[in-house]
């Protein structure tokens, strides 16, 4: 399912929902250790896991950079500064598994932020496949929401970043 894509006060929103199978302790780790983590992105860590704490984004010889955590409840909520936005992990129970609900706050349209959206999109289909046990061709999944999301904000914001 394709992001919900809006225009807010002061920039935009990109909204992911997914139904997920699994218990929220499952995806929580998912979001929270740091070896289940590195299985879906690979750049990013837990530094400090506490209300102004940091996640870790490291590049090797091209950025590292902590990224302050702004709201935590733990099974729960994890917010971040993402370079300037913000994203944010909600996890809500239910009686198949539990809901993720992904949002990323953005300040402007950047060729990045293109590539971050399809980015966080397979992400989350990375994480579902994982903990289904199953694998997803990740840069072929990559290339296709890329496309999809480039001419989706294109069309909102009425530029070709």
């Amino acid at each position: 399912m394709i992001a919900d894509f809006k225009r807010i006060e002061n920039g935009y929103l990109a909204s992911f929902e997914r139904q997920l199978t699994h218990t929220v302790e499952a995806v929580w780790a998912m979001l929270t250790d740091n070896e289940q983590l590195k299985r879906w992105f690979e750049e990013l860590r837990v530094g400090e896991l506490r209300e102004g704490g940091f996640m870790q984004f490291n590049v090797p010889e091209v950025i590292n950079q902590e990224l302050e955590i702004s709201e935590l409840k733990p099974l729960s909520v994890l917010e971040f500064d993402w370079f300037g936005d913000v994203i944010r992990f909600e996890l809500y129970p239910n009686e198949n598994g539990c809901e993720l609900l992904v949002t990323e706050k953005i300040s402007s349209i950047t060729e990045q932020t293109k590539k971050d959206i399809a980015g966080w999109h397979v992400c989350l289909d990375v994480i579902e496949a994982l903990l289904d046990e199953k694998t997803i061709p990740r840069d072929e999944e990559w290339r296709k929401w890329y496309e999809r999301y480039a001419r989706e904000i294109d069309e909102l914001t009425g530029s070709n970043i």
